[in-house]
């Protein structure tokens, strides 16, 4: 008999195990013009774009002031 992650032998004993995720495989295409790549290209953005204005807060010089230093 099998459940949920043990099973029972014989004399009731209980054998506990790892219940195992099922696996598949995603054969959708992950290059070109995608929506997964475009949502990974706007995360990435936004995160630049939060980055910068963390610098400006931080420095007070925006990039152009930052790259002007150099």
């Amino acid at each position: 008999m099998q459940s949920r992650g043990y099973t029972v032998e014989e004399g009731n004993r209980l054998n506990v195990f790892a219940v195992e995720p099922k696996m598949y495989v995603d054969e959708s295409a992950k290059s070109g013009f995608t929506e997964y790549s475009e949502k990974l290209n706007g995360r990435l953005a936004m995160i630049g774009f939060v980055s910068l204005l963390a610098m400006e807060a931080l420095t007070g010089h925006g990039i152009i002031g930052w790259l002007g230093n150099l």
